[in-house]
């Protein structure tokens, strides 16, 4: 009985000591408390043996109620619009954000509402060829599927739409009507079939009326005097967003992960993929995008190109095909 008492007494005692952690009796779980810098420390076992590991300290009480002097300054009251708040606002916003332009809260607005799918475009009703392929035998399932896109953005006319898409940018940033109707005539000549032609100028088109009727502006007026003829896809959404101000990068990136989405889509109803699996497949082409938007922002205009003659045959072949869901 003595003995026990006494065993007691020493835990107590430990456990005072350590802020209510009985020493040598409970010692931390791994991943509990803070490890190393940059590391979460949700028990991967990297505390182990590290005697630099530090762990939560006891929880302090709650504090109080906030007075007066712990709440932030007011803001000046302006007028809206006036040049004094815009001034203002540009010094508070951030310049860049993960290494791209930060876009002001109007042009963010507009470059999702562009390219989100219920943006009235018809890009649905695409697929790239994907349903030849299918029926083929090319893509049966979510890796093959990857493989197939992967290839059309990095070799394919994913990868020609968005070098594409950096010079009309430039040209309309410029007014450079002479260089923006060049870059609309090639885009419309790097069409491989006739389906991929109307895949692109449908679209294209659709944008542009849609566009000019919601957020009308004088560059796109200036695209369809210096070019008549037909509008490709990824001309119309680069003058739409040099026009209203979005930069260059993030709207490339959008316009890219917009036209992935949607082949991921196609994909999804003709395989047919779960969810689950058209998530994982879209996960899987980021990196793709990333390395076709940087090396199509060093593309010359005549190193346009593409080498996916499998993904071009399946263009061909889809209009033939006998039993179609897509156009494309």
């Amino acid at each position: 009985m003595g003995t026990g008492m006494a065993r007691g007494a020493v835990v107590a005692e430990a456990s005072r000591t350590n802020g209510g952690r009985a020493g040598g009796v409970h010692p931390p779980l791994q991943g509990e408390g803070r490890i190393a810098e940059g590391n979460p420390g949700w028990g991967d076992g990297c505390a182990e043996g590290n005697s630099d590991a530090v762990y939560a300290e006891p929880l302090s009480p709650p504090p109080g109620p906030p007075t007066r002097a712990d709440l932030p300054p007011a803001e000046p009251r302006y007028s809206e619009g006036s040049a004094t708040q815009q001034g203002d606002r540009s010094r508070q916003q951030p310049t860049s954000v993960g290494g791209g332009e930060e876009l002001p809260n109007r042009a963010l607005y507009r470059l999702m509402t562009w390219m989100s799918p219920a943006y009235p475009v018809g890009a649905f009703s695409y697929s790239g060829g994907l349903e030849w392929a299918v029926e083929a035998g090319d893509i049966r399932d979510a890796e093959s599927l990857t493989g197939w896109l992967a290839t059309m953005i990095c070799r394919g006319s994913v990868s020609c739409d968005a070098a594409i898409f950096c010079h009309a940018h430039r040209a309309a940033v410029h007014g450079n009507n002479e260089a923006l109707a060049a870059t609309a005539e090639l885009a419309a000549a790097l069409a491989g079939s006739k389906e991929r032609f109307l895949e692109t100028t449908a679209q294209g088109q659709a944008f542009l009326q849609i566009t000019e009727a919601a957020w009308a502006t004088p560059v796109l007026d200036r695209l369809t005097a210096a070019w008549d003829g037909p509008l490709a896809y990824p001309v119309a959404v680069a003058a739409a967003c040099a026009a209203h101000g979005i930069a260059l990068v993030p709207a490339l990136h959008a316009f890219l992960h917009g036209v992935a989405s949607n082949l991921v889509s196609a994909g999804m109803r003709l395989i047919p993929l779960g969810q689950t699996d058209g998530q994982r497949v879209l996960a899987a082409l980021e990196a793709p995008i990333v390395q076709t938007a940087q090396r199509a922002l060093a593309t010359a205009l005549d190193d346009i190109g593409s080498a996916t003659l499998r993904a071009d045959i399946a263009g061909m072949r889809h209009e033939t095909q006998y039993t179609r869901l897509f156009r494309s």
